[in-house]
């Protein structure tokens, strides 16, 4: 049985990652929009980020638009191919049953 990223596997962190995996490669998004999109409290996203960044999977940008602090979001190369390899696993997992 492959073991799934404990990383991802938690149900906010796949819904992050899930959400992000839908952009190009080069696409981002922002904060409030993630946060809008997936209905989670602005601190519970921000933990969640927090966890997925340390592990190196997303890429938060921090800038301004005039002057409106703004945070952009994206997926890394590390994290499209964690995502991958965690939607490989289950697939291999329900397709041993």
């Amino acid at each position: 049985m492959p073991d799934l990223d404990p990383v991802i596997h938690a149900q906010a962190r796949l819904r992050i990652v899930a959400a992000l995996a839908t952009l190009a490669a080069s696409d981002y998004v922002t904060f409030p929009r993630l946060q809008e999109l997936l209905d989670m409290t602005a601190g519970n996203l921000a933990t969640h980020l927090r966890k997925l960044e340390d592990a190196g999977y997303i890429v938060i940008e921090k800038t301004h638009r005039g002057r409106t602090p703004v945070t952009y979001l994206a997926l890394s190369v590390t994290g499209r191919r964690a995502f991958e390899d965690y939607t490989a696993q289950l697939r291999a997992l329900l397709g041993s049953s």
